[in-house]
């Protein structure tokens, strides 16, 4: 077997050197997850209490994540001149390559403030500011575009696709999160980019929106005759279902006593995800039923607190042990 290592040395680890944040010297990794998202400002109210701007985005949830499975992972995304360093050198410290964040020095960070209804389902938008994201054109650096899983955070389809399209060779497993938002004005540029990928990721709603069914089994079918051959339907506090050929796996959610703040848990779940299976020797769908369970996990522990700071705080021995809950949660045995 030959195995091509692409190196390129012109252009060093820049935004590391000028943040004088570790470098890693990215281009001489190997990559194994790509992932593309916002990197962003929030600023949440939640019927437990509120929070001034603090670090979100999906990126920075799916990066962080994923950080907790694999050391070689590149995040694509852009920021403005006001984003912290120091968020950006927590990333790099738990491996992140950080050379596919583009800084503008004089334009403003994407921001987004919502307020979440008592049952913490439901959310109204109070302040959307598009910032730098407006004119968000991803650029995959050379040493990730040989990656061999890549996780698609919710942006548009086109610039999904525009990042599936920089891929030198196509990831192993390509997988995507998407929003209503983008069936109610994209439906077309949806399915287009749908065809490319391997695993969708989206809500209940989303599912019985785009497959035009309420069943979620028929759903399934209807989404993955689209092209991905691997659905995930996100419930909630509910749980989450994947599909695959004729399988079907349900993972429950973990009872908790207090959520704080559900904002990222759906791309934390994601990062989880796709995190443990880049990790994992051999791919399948029990290999993908365990990744489920530890993108649960880690979504269990990200709506304890505000934003990132749950998922900063946690460890290895922490996830393992929240891992632990869910199995006996759901390991029952049948009397003879």
């Amino acid at each position: 077997m030959v195995v091509r290592i692409r190196v390129h040395l012109k252009h060093p680890n820049l935004i590391a050197k000028a943040l004088k944040l570790p470098i890693f010297a990215a281009q001489f990794r190997i990559m194994k997850l790509a992932a593309v998202g916002s990197v962003a400002f929030d600023a949440i109210e939640t019927p437990f209490g509120k929070t001034d701007k603090i670090v979100g985005g999906a990126g920075s949830y799916i990066a962080l994540a994923a950080s907790f499975f694999v050391k070689e992972q590149s995040l694509i995304s852009v920021v403005g001149g006001d984003f912290p360093k120091e968020f950006l050198g927590l990333l790099a410290a738990k491996g992140v390559d950080v050379s596919g964040i583009e800084v503008k020095k004089d334009e403003k960070t994407f921001f987004w403030s919502g307020r979440y209804h008592t049952d913490l389902n439901s959310r109204d938008t109070l302040i959307t500011e598009l910032n730098v994201l407006a004119d968000f054109k991803p650029v995959v650096p050379t040493h990730a575009q040989n990656v061999g899983f890549l996780m698609l955070g919710n942006l548009s389809p086109a610039i999904q696709l525009s990042v599936i399209q920089q891929m030198a060779t196509r990831p192993q497993l390509i997988a995507m999160d998407t929003m209503n938002f983008w069936m109610d004005i994209a439906l077309d540029e949806l399915k287009e980019t749908i065809k490319h990928i391997d695993v969708l990721i989206i809500n209940d709603e989303e599912a019985r929106q785009l497959s035009g069914v309420y069943s979620l089994r028929k759903a399934a079918g209807i989404i993955r005759a689209m092209g991905p051959a691997i659905l995930i339907i996100k419930k909630g506090e509910h749980g989450a279902l994947l599909f695959h050929e004729a399988n079907v796996f349900y993972a429950p959610a973990l009872p908790l006593e207090e959520v704080f703040d559900p904002t990222g848990a759906g791309d934390t779940f994601a990062g989880g995800f796709m995190g443990y299976l880049a990790a994992a020797p051999t791919l399948n769908f029990e290999t993908m039923k365990r990744a489920i369970i530890a993108g649960s996990a880690l979504a269990s522990f990200c709506v304890e607190k505000f934003g990132t700071e749950r998922l900063l705080e946690i460890n290895q021995e922490d996830l393992q042990q929240r891992m632990q809950e869910f199995v006996a949660l759901s390991t029952f045995q049948l009397e003879a």
